[in-house]
């Protein structure tokens, strides 16, 4: 069945040479853009939707989320936010809840959030494990995860559990061997928290190469906490993406300019710790691709709304709004390796967001108020 979109006030293809369209409508046939083009001159199509002059933009996508968990860190964050400081060390208590919860607790969690991200126009997801940190635990979050994306992280480098405290070589070994080997077949993806109270450079490396060598691509964490050789590590291993970047140094920003490795940025897990902002002009102007996500978690950033995202990236990141919604958009889909999304032009698959405005610009400008007219996107598969 075709579908016609005609009356769009703005619409956002990300295409090259003409990433934003006025007074345009487009055409969806099989789950993917057929066409696009101007207003009131579309073909003809089996259903019709009138956008009565909104802006439609493509679905965000998310390359950055940890939502199959379980428990509640809201005293955490009540504590920042009177004077305590951030530490990686509150996952543990994550942990714990996870590893006690059910496997359809678990998975209705999940449900709850990816349902939220829909509802505020997400129409891609990432989804890590991170939260068991056994090899049984870490393989049922991405067996769980799986059933609502193809993007599946493998993140058991999260942190050292408590028992393996005294022994984190143990624990990169058994990463890196039996939790791989049951985890692999669940996951795209794998990824390590290189940082203080994390994992280190030469761990960080083993782990990656060893998932790599599994047939996953990398991805990481890095620079949340304190400047590190994390990104030159992501750029050395070509991972797609190297997220947070809170702390870069000059040969940070180069190594990332020169790379195809994608720098994500997350607004949300400034804004809930209180740490300096990343500044993006950095990035932007080297010529680094740029992403942003929620990087939904309970304990750091307990946001599910790109829309938020947008807003506190362009307020408080120096993005424009024009750029903050490419790596919202076009910017993720680079950080996981895809091209059929983050975009609508011809040939891409047809996830959408009619916004209640007449731009995107009040994603920004309107920060809070629910803009997400009507959500579509093309069938699985």
């Amino acid at each position: 069945m075709s579908t016609l979109i005609d009356n769009i006030g703005l619409l956002v293809t990300n295409e090259n040479e003409r990433p934003e369209r006025e007074r345009a409508a487009l055409v969806i046939d099989g789950g993917t853009v057929a066409w696009v083009g101007d207003a009131g001159s579309a073909p003809d199509a089996d259903e019709f939707i009138d956008a009565k002059a909104r802006c439609v933009i493509p679905g965000f996508v998310d390359s950055h989320s940890h939502i199959v968990f379980a428990g509640d860190r809201s005293a955490e964050f009540e504590h920042r936010m009177t004077g305590q400081p951030y530490a990686a060390g509150g996952i543990r208590t994550t942990v714990a809840a996870t590893r006690a919860a059910s496997d359809a607790e678990l998975a209705a969690n999940t449900s709850r959030l990816v349902a939220e991200m829909r509802a505020q126009g997400t129409t891609t997801v990432e989804i890590k494990s991170g939260y068991g940190l056994t090899a049984i635990d870490e393989a049922r979050a991405l067996a769980i995860a799986k059933t609502f994306t193809t993007e599946t992280t493998f993140l058991g480098a999260h942190v050292v559990p408590a028992e393996f405290e005294d022994d984190p070589a143990g624990y990169v070994a058994l990463v890196t061997g039996e939790m791989l080997d049951v985890c692999a077949a669940h996951a795209k993806w794998i990824d390590v928290f290189c940082d203080d109270g994390a994992f280190d450079v030469d761990q960080a490396r083993a782990i990656l190469r060893a998932g790599t060598a599994r047939g996953l691509g990398a991805r990481m964490h890095g620079a949340q906490l304190a400047p590190s050789g994390a990104v030159q590590l992501a750029v050395e291993l070509g991972a797609a993406s190297v997220d947070h970047c809170t702390f870069l140094t000059d040969a940070d920003v180069d190594a990332l300019a020169e790379s195809d490795t994608v720098a994500t940025l997350l607004p949300g897990v400034e804004f809930s710790t209180r740490q300096p902002y990343p500044d993006a002009r950095r990035l932007l102007d080297a010529g680094a691709t740029v992403a942003i996500a929620c990087d939904c978690n309970p304990g750091s950033s307990f946001t599910s709304s790109m829309p938020f995202c947008v807003a506190v990236a362009v307020r408080d990141m120096n993005f424009s709004p024009a750029e903050a919604l490419w790596a919202a958009t076009a910017g993720g889909a680079a950080a996981l390796r895809r091209t059929d999304i983050g975009g609508l032009a011809v040939g891409q698959r047809a996830d959408l967001v009619i916004l209640d405005a007449p731009s995107y610009v009040h994603l920004a400008y309107r920060p809070g108020v629910p803009l997400v007219h009507r959500v579509m996107t093309a069938p699985a598969g």
